[in-house]
């Protein structure tokens, strides 16, 4: 059986201070096929944050065109383990091998970040003064189990691209995919110190990468209460975050808008993942007349998803990631009937056909107000509620009626009116009629589904300082960078 027994700090695999095991689960069988070390300790992080302080000297001076090659050999490396790293996250957290976004979309990440920093003015003059963008220093990156090798990927690439060092700390549900990330890293040549890896559990590495005073940055990507937790402990040291947090998404079903493809599109992309995304389209409001014509399509369109072992091709939706997320959304869906929404498709226990295995029943609600359970809390599973609204207004009203604002979406065939409604909801990336989103754009949100941007030039500014140098306006010109 394998064994994810390390940390990897200064360029080394190192045992942790504590000894232990635990089991991994793979959430298709519900049997152990590997083990992991119990978890790291504080001491293990201050060596981490440690080794990248030291790291930090001399990387941060390194070139942009050395810093361009090592991205290079980065993607080369990566891209020699990416039908490994299907087949690991398939295993570790039930993630079909079908859903290649997962595994091929980081490359595109990599090559963005390089991109954006060959052509990125890290000095510019204004007046008298040169403005410089320094990196930040030591940062601390907390990523999550939904998407364990993508998150981590471009957390990584843009803490490299602005010149940073960093600690990595997995979710403590795919340590594997952090230990494979750094297989990628040290194959790749990366210098020393610069990328570390400590795995365990967040109450204890991420508590101490929060708070240690050598961390000049975290950026975190989970649930918002976990959130929470993580901006309370690094304010005692007052250093930056950057949260990428909760999310209930509405998808806005304009009366005009083609209403299968509103109904294909959203099970497509809420339901897929198994419905563990951040950005899912988890609502969707539908005016009230046509309500039951949607309701319809989307019943046809769960009938053409299959269920099964994630590491078979034709799978297209595989289990929760272990048997609390299981248990999660089995309350949850428990909650919807009782608070009386009407169950259309799914409900509550394994799909039929499965004994064994965290697959949860594709669910559809409807008859949902916004005041129900259903309507308010992340259930981060395949469950879709269907909200009715009588005008536009009422609808945009609904949307933005949330303490969240990662995601929104609109279908209309009326590109103004669309572009009108994007405008008005409260959150940070809104799609029109099932538009893709794209890796040179920022993503974050608004509300409590956090702080800051990831990707592209916002995502860069993210891991870097500013700093005014007065008094040479007649200079400028001549000096590197300018």
């Amino acid at each position: 059986m394998l064994h994810f027994g390390a940390h990897y700090i200064d360029g080394q695999w190192i045992a942790p201070q504590a000894s232990g095991a635990r089991p991994l689960i793979d959430p298709t069988s519900e049997e152990p096929w590997a083990t992991a070390a119990t978890g790291g300790s504080a001491a293990d992080v201050d060596r981490a944050v440690m080794a990248a302080r030291r790291a930090f000297a001399s990387f941060s001076r390194s070139s942009v065109a050395d810093r361009v090659a090592l991205i290079d050999r980065i993607i080369a490396a990566y891209l020699r383990r990416e039908a490994h790293l299907s087949q690991l996250i398939a295993q570790e957290v039930g993630v079909p091998v079908s859903f290649r976004a997962q595994v091929s979309g980081p490359v595109g990440h990599i090559k963005v970040a390089r991109d954006v920093i060959a052509s990125y003015a890290f000095e510019r003059q204004l007046a008298d003064t040169i403005v410089r963008r320094e990196p930040i220093g030591v940062c601390a990156l907390i990523s999550p189990w939904n998407w364990p090798i993508q998150t981590s990927v471009i957390k990584v690439i843009y803490a490299v691209a602005a010149g940073c060092t960093m600690v990595l700390k997995p979710s403590d549900a795919s340590p594997a995919s952090g230990v494979a990330l750094a297989e990628v890293m040290h194959e790749a040549g990366v210098p020393a110190g610069v990328f570390n890896l400590v795995i365990g559990r967040g109450s204890v590495v991420g508590e101490a990468l929060s708070r240690h005073p050598q961390v000049d940055m975290v950026s975190f990507t989970g649930s918002t209460a976990a959130g929470i937790k993580v901006g309370e402990a690094a304010a005692q040291t007052v250093k930056r975050v950057c949260l990428e947090l909760g999310g209930k998404s509405a998808n806005i079903v304009l009366r005009d808008a083609n209403l299968q493809k509103a109904a294909h599109w959203n099970i497509q992309r809420g339901f897929s993942n198994s419905g563990q995304s951040c950005h899912a389209p988890s609502r969707m409001l539908v005016h009230e007349s046509q309500v039951a014509e949607v309701l319809t399509h989307l019943a046809d369109e769960i009938g053409r998803m299959k269920l099964g072992d994630p590491r078979d091709p034709s799978t297209t939706h595989g289990p929760m990631v272990h048997a609390q997320q299981y248990a999660s959304v089995q309350r949850h869906i428990q909650i919807g009937l009782d608070e009386g929404a009407h169950l259309v498709t799914g409900g509550l226990g394994r799909v039929d056909g499965f004994n064994r295995g965290f697959f949860c029943k594709p669910t559809v609600f409807s008859g949902v107000t916004r005041d129900m359970t259903l309507a308010r809390e992340e259930i981060f599973g395949p469950v879709l509620v269907v909200m009715p609204y009588q005008t536009e207004d009422e609808a945009l009203e609904i949307a933005n009626d949330s303490i969240f604002g990662l995601g929104g979406y609109v279908f209309s065939e009326d590109r103004k009116k669309g572009y009108e409604f994007a405008c008005g909801l409260r959150a940070g990336r809104i799609s029109f009629n099932g538009a893709n989103t794209n890796s040179h754009t920022p993503m974050g949100g608004y509300k409590q589904s956090g702080i800051g941007r990831s990707m592209g030039v916002f995502g860069l500014e993210e891991y870097l300082q500013v700093k005014s140098i007065y008094g040479f306006e007649d200079e400028a010109q001549g000096l590197p960078g300018i």
